[in-house]
């Protein structure tokens, strides 16, 4: 395949990140609304909606440093934005949208849901697994979509033509 060209390659960057940053947002709102006052819900074996709140990162450390974390996540908005200039695989390119997506997703809590400074809000988790840290779809777009960018990528052959 021929290297994508610029308006093609945002386009599905833009478009898949703006598509995980909408999912999240409402999967948050939902979980805000249906389950800030109520008992968990269960759903199947040991998943479970449970609402709670985190002003850290995973596993709830960190607490008091969103606004740093909250730069780093841009910080590395910023790197993917750069690399997918000379990415072009359409799977590449949709991981990184993943990537942004779940990024800016919590990077919106941060900065919506506060009230004590620049990026101060909490992040709304709710997928509880009981035996895994609460998450949110944000948390999930990052570390699944992460992990299959780095597979992707390493598992291009070094010098070969980008490829679907």
């Amino acid at each position: 395949m021929a290297e994508r060209s610029g308006a093609g390659r945002w386009l599905i960057v833009a478009g898949t990140a703006a598509v995980v940053l909408l999912l999240d947002q409402l999967s948050k709102w939902w979980a805000t609304e249906r389950l800030r006052n109520a008992a968990p819900i269960d759903v199947v074996w040991t998943l479970r909606f449970n609402y709670a709140e985190n002003t850290g990162m995973a596993f709830s450390t960190g607490a008091g440093y969103g606004w740093l974390i909250g730069l780093i996540a841009c910080a590395i908005v910023g790197v993917l934005l750069v690399t997918a200039r000379t990415i072009g695989s359409r799977v590449q390119l949709v991981l990184i949208g993943v990537v942004i997506g779940g990024a800016l997703g919590n990077v919106v809590d941060r900065l919506t849901r506060g009230d004590g400074g620049f990026m101060s809000g909490a992040v709304v988790d709710f997928i509880d697994l009981q035996w895994w840290p609460i998450f949110n779809v944000a948390d999930a777009a990052v570390v699944v979509g992460g992990i299959l960018l780095a597979i992707s990528m390493l598992r291009a052959p070094e010098g070969a033509a980008p490829s679907d």
